[in-house]
């Protein structure tokens, strides 16, 4: 039987890492990362492993970035109900 995250995983690394969802990401990261402290590599791989995890990261923080900015714009609605407000960092109102 397969492992659904191994296939993810195999998703992740041939997608473009724009493209990755937050999971997806950050599972390539740890995998760039357990390859980089496994160490054996010649200087070009590992510096092109580094330059990956950079990015991987980046990914990252912007996923979660706008996903607290969702969060922060939760409104409510009449009778209390919570309504979501899509938002992209560029154009996120003051939550305050």
């Amino acid at each position: 039987m397969t492992d659904p995250t191994d296939q993810a995983g195999a998703n992740a690394a041939d997608a473009p890492i724009a493209d990755l969802s937050f999971d997806d990401a950050l599972a390539a990261l740890q995998k760039t990362v357990a390859e980089l402290e496994a160490g054996g590599q010649r200087l070009e791989r590992s510096i092109a492993l580094y330059e990956r995890g950079v990015a991987l990261h980046e990914r990252c923080a912007k996923l979660l970035a706008e996903a607290e900015l969702k969060v922060q714009q939760l409104v409510t609605r009449a009778g209390g109900a919570l309504e979501a407000i899509d938002v992209t960092p560029d154009n996120a109102r003051d939550a305050e």
